[in-house]
């Protein structure tokens, strides 16, 4: 980062929070103190409370080589409004917990903020606390996301039936091309000063690896249209291994149709210069964080006629196990071969 540089040692633990979030607003009715206490204070009077936590580590989770302060500030905050989504609720508040090594300066943590900052003005959230402390080993983020849902409206992994329709928001595979694409330009980048990437005709896919969005639209879209679904995640790992995870936990089989995945041209393109099946991209590649779920038979004609909403297969009895159908009709039994964060 080119300009003024301040060690964070000048300012303090407290200093640096003071200086990041004195300009914070609350949006929310349930945000009756947010930062500057010992703890924040909410209060949800009738709806259930959901709670969910991510850390992304330098090095594991993103790397600083291609991926600016500001879009890594908005995406680690989007992820986890995304799980919020992936429940059928609303993200109200989150906590941001930082470990800074000394190579960060206050103005690359405030490059930072701005993009949590942003996301929070986007999404209608509240940044209601957290913590800083030193780190040895690069940049470490852990955010916490609260949100809420009418009791009734909550919904698990665990509640698809057979005959249930599979659905999916928008398309699949992009965020994992433009994955591809930033790390070949990182290699062919090496050595070379002031090389500047060339990302033409293929934006869509950098902004989709590198700022995503939380499908809050999708969410409301299905309340409009008197839809609950009976299970749902988001795609963050690869469609097959969200697919599994709703089978397994629903204890059902299912059967989605190649030819019915949504697919974006750009990624149909990149993924035929790097020589790369679609489908398997598409299927495995993650980090899209659309919203997966399952809806009752009957609900077709409504279902399908939303749009950025895909029809892509059915649920089975579990005995019939998980498949995909490809376009000449052979199965191919579904794997989970998405990102492992534990591998």
């Amino acid at each position: 980062m080119e300009g003024k540089a301040t060690e964070i040692a000048t300012l303090g633990e407290f200093g640096l929070i003071d200086h990041l979030t004195k300009d914070l607003q609350i949006r929310n009715s349930s945000t009756l103190k947010g930062v500057g206490d010992d703890c924040a204070v909410l209060e949800y009077k009738d709806t259930e409370v959901l709670v969910s936590t991510d850390l992304l580590i330098e090095g594991i989770h993103f790397d600083l080589t291609y991926v600016p302060l500001k879009h890594l500030g908005y995406k680690s905050v989007v992820v986890n409004l995304s799980d919020i989504c992936a429940m059928n609720g609303t993200p109200r508040q989150i906590t941001v917990s930082l470990a800074i090594s000394k190579r960060f300066t206050v103005e690359h943590i405030e490059e930072l903020y701005a993009g949590m900052k942003l996301a929070c003005e986007v999404y209608g959230v509240d940044l209601v606390g957290g913590d800083t402390t030193s780190s040895r080993s690069g940049l470490i983020i852990s955010i916490t996301a609260i949100g809420d849902a009418h009791k009734d409206k909550i919904v698990y992994r665990n509640g698809a039936k057979d005959t249930d329709l599979i659905c999916v928001s928008g398309d699949l595979g992009a965020a994992y091309m433009g994955l591809q694409l930033l790390e070949r330009e990182k290699v062919a980048s090496q050595g070379q000063i002031d090389l500047i990437p060339d990302f033409g005709g293929k934006e869509y896919l950098v902004e989709r690896q590198l700022k995503p969005e939380a499908r809050k639209d999708i969410v409301a879209i299905l309340a409009e249209n008197g839809i609950v679904p009976t299970s749902m995640m988001d795609v963050s790992d690869g469609l097959s291994s969200e697919l599994l995870h709703i089978c397994h936990q629903s204890k059902v089989g299912c059967r989605v149709y190649e030819d019915r995945i949504p697919i974006d041209y750009q990624t149909a393109i990149m993924a035929e210069e790097l020589n790369m099946n679609l489908v398997t991209a598409a299927l495995n590649g993650g980090e899209d964080y659309e919203l997966l779920f399952t809806v009752p038979l009957h609900m077709h004609d409504k279902v399908k006629d939303i749009k950025g909403i895909s029809v892509i297969g059915h649920i089975t009895s579990e005995n019939l196990g998980c498949a995909l159908v490809t376009r000449d009709g052979a199965e191919i039994p579904l794997k989970a071969q998405g990102w492992n964060p534990l591998a």
